[in-house]
């Protein structure tokens, strides 16, 4: 933390630029910061920009600077740019870095720099529509609208009584505690049913603190009347989700997915729909876009999103509100929320808990 008036430097391309950071919030970070913008084309989402002349030009830049927010456009922040930044205390990725290509973490680490990002400001959005599919599915509402726009407008009793009804006083699953998952643990509470979770990244302590049961995931599957799946692809967890997972799903079982589609072995989910006798509600699916001649687009158990759980509906993201609010707590000298730490980079590596 700095006793001054900190200098903020923000290196991304010109579309970030002018969609993601919403006029409130800048305002919001010039009450505590100055701030400017080093411009830079090149890369993607997932990856760095490469051309040494940027790289070169931001480490120029970067003398007085106390913080950095990086995203799409900027260079990795290998150990001789953070060399030329010798006040810089803490730096933030916005946005589609989850496996830090542009920040060299020990780097940053060997340096006594904070790293944080803020890449869950997309995982609300979807918690949301989380609950909305759980919903749908419960009421058996695919089936129920397949049959209405198809002209069978009378009530169709027997897919009705089929549905489990009611989410108040179920036992809901979740797969991934992070914070995706905890957002929903949240919309789930007024429902006052059971939460169990899957995840083995999470401390244990996190289960009393958030009043969950923490269990394995073959549990999950035998034992909940609903099983929504939010962890994150990795090596280790495409295609967890199989048949033999699906095979413990109980009649009336609803699985919702949100996450990515490839963590679940698609031909197994056809398989165990094709049964008739549990629900679903996708938001993604192996491969994206689906098919047209696949077969869960047929299946009446089933109710489908083309991946728009993300949609907020707001005219900016929401990744630079919660980098301000971040910027905000450090240079107050409060902990910040959301580090990038060895275990965080593990869970989202697919590796072993640390």
């Amino acid at each position: 933390m700095t006793t001054a008036r900190p200098h903020i430097l923000l290196a991304c391309n010109t579309q970030v630029r002018d969609n993601y950071l919403p006029p409130a919030e800048i305002e919001r970070l010039e009450r505590f910061a100055d701030w400017d913008w080093f411009p830079c084309e090149g890369g993607g989402i997932y990856d760095a920009n490469t051309d040494p002349q940027a790289a070169a030009q931001l480490a120029a830049r970067l003398a007085n600077v106390d913080g950095l927010i990086v995203c799409h456009g900027a260079p990795t922040l290998t150990g001789p740019i953070l060399d030329a930044a010798p006040r810089l205390c803490i730096v933030g990725e916005l946005e589609g870095d989850r496996f830090a290509s542009r920040i060299d973490l020990e780097a940053a680490w060997a340096r006594n720099i904070r790293t944080v990002d803020t890449t869950n400001g997309s995982s609300y959005p979807v918690a949301e529509w989380a609950l909305g599919l759980t919903l749908v599915a419960m009421r058996n509402a695919g089936a129920l609208f397949r049959a209405l726009i198809s002209g069978q407008t009378q009530r169709q009793h027997d897919e009705v009584l089929k549905a489990r009804g009611l989410l108040a006083g179920k036992r809901v699953g979740v797969i991934g505690g992070g914070h995706m998952g905890r957002r929903l643990i949240q919309l789930l509470r007024p429902f006052e049913g059971e939460i169990w979770v899957h995840d083995p990244y999470l401390p244990r302590e996190m289960a009393e603190a958030l009043g969950f049961v923490q269990t394995s995931l073959d549990n999950l599957f035998a034992h909940c009347d609903v099983v929504v799946c939010m962890a994150p692809l990795t090596p280790n967890t495409r295609g967890m989700i199989g048949a033999r997972e699906l095979g413990l799903l109980r009649p009336r079982a609803v699985f919702v997915n949100v996450s990515r589609g490839a963590v679940v072995d698609s031909a197994a989910l056809i398989e165990r729909l094709r049964a008739g006798d549990i629900f679903a509600g996708l938001d993604v699916f192996d491969p994206e876009p689906i098919p047209p001649d696949s077969e869960i687009l047929q299946l009446p158990n089933v109710f489908l999103s083309p991946h728009i759980g993300w949609y907020s509906g707001d005219p900016h993201p929401h990744f630079f509100a919660l980098m301000v609010d971040e910027f905000d707590r450090f240079f107050n000298g409060h902990e910040t929320w959301f580090d990038l730490t060895r275990r965080s980079q593990a869970n989202r590596q697919g590796n072993a808990p640390g």
